[in-house]
């Protein structure tokens, strides 16, 4: 048993997705959230830049000790999940590899379509890692730079939103019959992106995903926390303003939940690089 929380970071509300599947999946589990959104959003900066920022969360994780760190955000895992899952003592997962092989067992004619930020999508990790899995799979993969942005502004039900989304995915209607939503982001949009593709389209929502994977690794180094412990306290932090934050936070947990702002500048206990 290991009553430590896990950590989460984001590069702002979009990993909120998936914190929401760890509360849903493993409710006794506590959670530490940072999310970016002072900087946000990753995907348009460049691979250096991600990766230092990136960093500074786990960092920030680290001094709340905890027992596991997901890296939920796309751009992230893309650009620096391999050197610090090699670099940390504790088990660090990513979102990418979960989506990857949900969107495999998905299916049915092997069309599968990939959304994701411009580094994300740059980066063809999600092709890489299907293709290695499955290699007579086919893949078209489209950047959507304004979704994230629309979440971020905490404006997923707007017309705005709606026309953005109809006219970003236009060049893979009728194209797939799988579409990975490939940044923790675009579930918050998830209503309109299956009204545009359509119902026959499965959505594979790679944060939801991952969680499942967390589940496993649990139970493998015997991290659970004890169903003993009745009190469950999630705390939130961002970068940013905790009142655009938490009205995003609200509105996607269905109940009031605490924010804080944190200023990472502060932040004295750096991890040696390895």
């Amino acid at each position: 048993m290991d009553n430590r929380p896990i950590g989460f970071l984001d590069s702002g509300v979009g990993g909120l997705t998936v914190a929401r599947e760890l509360m849903r999946q493993l409710p006794h589990e506590e959670i530490i959230y940072i999310g970016d959104s002072a900087r946000a959003p990753y995907g348009p900066r460049p691979a250096e830049q991600i990766r230092e920022y990136t960093w500074e969360l786990v960092n920030f994780l680290l001094t709340k000790d905890v027992k596991m760190i997901v890296v939920a955000c796309n751009t992230a895992t893309a650009v620096a999940w391999e050197e610090i899952k090699d670099s940390l003592s504790i088990p660090v997962l990513g979102v990418i590899l979960p989506g990857s092989s949900a969107a495999i067992k998905s299916t049915t004619k092997g069309h599968i379509g990939i959304i994701g930020t411009p580094m994300t999508i740059a980066s063809n990790i999600y092709e890489q890692k299907i293709k290695a899995l499955a290699p007579q799979m086919e893949v078209l993969s489209l950047s959507c730079p304004k979704f994230a942005p629309l979440v971020e502004s905490n404006e997923m039900n707007s017309s705005v939103a709606k026309k953005v989304v109809y006219e970003s995915l236009a060049p893979l209607v009728g194209k797939v019959d799988t579409l990975v939503l490939g940044c923790t982001h675009y579930p918050l949009l998830r209503p309109i992106i299956q009204n545009v593709m359509g119902p026959q389209v499965k959505l594979i929502d790679s944060g939801a995903e991952c969680i499942r994977d967390v589940s496993v690794l649990l139970n493998y180094f015997q991290l659970n926390r004890s169903r003993e412990v009745s009190t469950v306290k999630h705390r939130f932090y961002t970068t940013a303003n905790p009142g655009s934050f938490k009205a995003i936070a609200d509105q996607w947990f269905d109940q009031k939940i605490e924010v804080e702002h944190v200023d990472l500048s502060q932040l004295d206990n750096q991890i040696e690089m390895e």
